[in-house]
């Protein structure tokens, strides 16, 4: 009688999880269902999940309506630049602010990680200021400037750091290794699990990065793909048709980003439940 109660308690999670998956995914569905339709399909009611007649050439205007390769380019270089400089700036910062010991170490740990409080709009003019003093706007330099440092993976790699036995380290000092050679040979290859995470966060927040592009890049050159796919909305009419289609060729990098990664995400989550 206990088992069979257990089977339906499960059954029940099992089925409330798999309702919410659904009406999760229900908007991503309905976006691969609009990239093939037409502009006045798009909002038909009731809704046509599998379209008819689908609009393949949806997939094929969008790279002549636009330089879509261009702007594609544009946000890997960017995303894999930043992704790459956060994730050393943010690895080394932490490692300081968990293994070595110096005075006001909690003390400047405590105001840096409070600066996540503050909303970007708060900065977002002084930084454009700064920018344009420094002759950066309008160009890719200054955008991956911005970028360089991030507060919240220094805290995430910190709160990492610091599971680690600090009688590892300590071993390396007896052996001879300096801090930095402690950072790079013993740090880094354990940190694997962390900086995978941090990486996909990473990518994602700069790949689909839609105000900062907007703010400092003025020249088509430059333009990301969030802003590419701003330029199929006119001022008397919307394709979105084509914006459907692009948002979805949009997708594929960051499901690539994130398969390459998952297996060192959920590591990270079963060696933290071991420890724990």
């Amino acid at each position: 009688m206990i088992e069979k109660r257990n089977y339906i308690t499960r059954l029940g999670v099992y089925v409330l999880l798999a309702a919410i998956t659904v009406i999760a995914l229900l908007p991503f569905i309905w976006m691969l269902s609009s990239a093939l339709k037409h502009d006045v399909d798009v909002f038909a009611v009731p809704i046509q999940w599998i379209p008819k007649n689908p609009v393949w050439s949806n997939y094929s205007v969008i790279w002549g309506k636009i330089n879509f390769a261009l702007f594609i380019f544009n946000s890997f270089k960017l995303s894999i630049i930043v992704t790459v400089i956060q994730l050393f700036t943010s690895a080394f910062a932490a490692y300081g602010f968990a293994k070595c010991r110096f005075p006001g170490r909690d003390t400047l740990f405590f105001f840096y990680i409070a600066t996540i409080a503050i909303p970007w709009q708060v900065y977002m003019l002084p930084q454009y200021t700064e920018m344009r003093i420094l002759h950066l706007t309008n160009t890719h330099l200054g955008y991956v400037f911005m970028h360089c440092f991030t507060a919240f993976g220094v805290f995430l790699v910190r709160q990492f750091y610091q599971s680690i036995p600090d009688e590892l380290l300590d071993a390396a000092r007896i052996d001879g290794l300096n801090e930095y050679g402690s950072f790079f040979h013993i740090m880094l290859p354990l940190s694997k699990p962390v900086l995978a995470t941090l990486t996909i966060f990473t990518f994602v927040n700069v790949w689909n990065d839609f105000m900062g592009p907007l703010i400092y890049f003025d020249s088509e050159r430059l333009k990301t793909i969030p802003l590419g796919i701003r330029m199929f909305m006119g001022v008397y009419s919307t394709e979105y048709g084509l914006i459907m289609a692009a948002s979805v060729v949009s997708l594929v990098p960051v499901f690539i980003v994130f398969a390459l990664f998952q297996r060192f995400f959920v590591e990270g989550v079963a060696n933290t439940g071991l420890k724990g």
